[in-house]
């Protein structure tokens, strides 16, 4: 109580936190408001799982409506990067959509392996809209059994 009597205007640090909340709203509003706010745009698209074992690394991202051969895929190091092009076929050029939720045009997804990878051993398979990636690690990142000497 004596704290407020001396310092009535003193702003607290639930006040900075709501004006920046506020804030984040506001423009989360406009971007959606410009349609900057697509997932293409976010650098989710597509959505990958990423798993490994000793020896590989294992990648399955969702890319319906896209034909393989329309894929670009490289790998350098620890480093993979998904790119293409979805196109969207229109009814005709007069429609106007009411909700137009699937993302279309090009995309780039680079993603951060677990372990260094061998761009010389990948192999890419698609079938049913999911790419799945095989990647053998590299030598030197592939685990190692050290003997103890006693």
């Amino acid at each position: 109580m004596l704290v407020r009597g001396v310092w009535p205007s003193r702003p607290s640090f639930e006040s900075y936190t709501a004006d920046f909340d506020e804030l984040r709203g506001e423009m989360l509003r406009l971007l959606d408001a410009a349609g900057a706010a697509s997932a293409f745009d976010a650098g989710v698209f597509p959505p990958v799982n990423v798993s490994q074992d000793d020896d590989t690394v294992f990648v399955r991202a969702e890319v319906p409506g896209i034909k393989a051969e329309d894929l670009e895929i490289s790998a350098v190091r620890n480093r993979l990067v998904l790119a293409g092009r979805r196109e969207i076929p229109r009814e005709h050029e007069r429609v106007s959509y009411h909700r137009q939720e699937r993302p279309e045009g090009a995309f780039r997804r680079a993603v951060t392996l677990p372990a260094e990878v061998d761009p010389e051993h990948v192999e890419a398979r698609y079938a049913d809209g999911i790419l799945t990636l095989s990647l053998t690690k590299a030598e030197q990142a592939k685990p190692r059994q050290i003997v103890v000497k006693t």
